[in-house]
């Protein structure tokens, strides 16, 4: 159900700027060289990337460690492919930040991308944790020299939010 709401007031109002992220993953699943941190770190020492990640994230460092576990296990007895830690991180991180998705696509990604799968999961992290700095300048009279001088600082959410509009 749709809500139209118009606030009316006679005072001019400073501009609003609604900062809403993406339901889609902020890069691809073999976007490795995006964050050439990212990459180096998983690649040079998988296992504390993944701990790292999932640290990060909130949860237990040592979570990950399972994984390591449960490849031991499928080699001595029943095989089984899925990687249940990184499946379950690549979920929770899916539907922690909003992203379409389904849990095939993350199996997938997890049994047979099970590295790049990691590296996404953490880019999305630290991008999403990134703060945005907006800062609406407005050219005021300063003197001879004419400086640009900032004077409100813009409204950032992580929300949509209404904007107040006058009535014309």
């Amino acid at each position: 159900m749709a809500t139209n709401v118009f606030i009316s007031n006679n005072q001019p109002q400073a501009p609003t700027l609604v900062a809403v992220q993406s339901n889609q993953w902020s890069t691809g699943i073999c976007d490795c060289f995006d964050d050439l941190n990212v990459c180096c770190f998983a690649y040079w020492c998988f296992p504390c990337f993944a701990c790292n990640t999932t640290s990060e994230f909130g949860e237990c460092c040592c979570l990950p460690l399972l994984d390591l576990m449960w490849n031991a296990v499928q080699m001595m007895f029943v095989p089984s492919c899925t990687p249940p830690v990184s499946m379950s991180m690549r979920v929770a991180v899916r539907t922690r930040y909003g992203i379409q998705g389904d849990l095939s696509s993350d199996c997938m990604y997890a049994t047979f991308c099970n590295v790049c799968s990691w590296c996404q999961i953490a880019r999305e992290m630290k991008r999403r944790k990134q703060p945005l700095t907006v800062v609406s300048a407005q050219p005021m009279y300063a003197g001879p020299q004419q400086y640009m001088i900032t004077t409100q600082p813009g409204v950032v959410t992580s929300q949509p939010m209404i904007s107040a509009a006058p009535l014309s």
